[in-house]
């Protein structure tokens, strides 16, 4: 989890302006929101691979999917603004939000049975 999320927010700064192009009209200064989500999403994978950081890291990383969320809802209903990707493929995007904050909330429970890991009140 924490390579995927180092990874896209690298790809913030990589292809800016692919991100600048899916950032809503009605939101100002488009290029630093992207900046800014992509040192967020690098400062949360990076948070996710130390322990004592990686609860608020996940919590974070839930943060921030739902921060993001409009953009992908502006892509579905703007699919004219998108035509190298498919329609369908910008309405799946919307419901896969919640697998990922599902994954990172696993990461944010005190309590982290699915990862193997027992309660631990030092790592909180």
């Amino acid at each position: 989890m924490a390579a995927l999320y180092i990874a896209a927010g690298a790809g913030h700064f990589i292809v800016t302006r692919a991100y600048v192009r899916i950032v809503p009209d009605y939101l100002p200064a488009h290029r630093e929101l992207v900046l800014i989500s992509g040192v967020a999403e690098i400062a949360g994978g990076i948070g996710l691979l130390i322990p004592p950081t990686r609860r608020p890291a996940a919590w974070g990383i839930i943060l921030l999917l739902i921060a993001v969320f409009p953009a992908n809802l502006w892509m579905a209903q703007h699919p004219d603004r998108f035509p190298n990707i498919p329609t369908w493929i910008l309405w799946l995007r919307l419901p896969l939000q919640l697998p990922l904050i599902w994954w990172a909330y696993q990461y944010a429970r005190p309590t982290r049975p699915l990862l193997g890991r027992p309660y631990d009140p030092q790592s909180i």
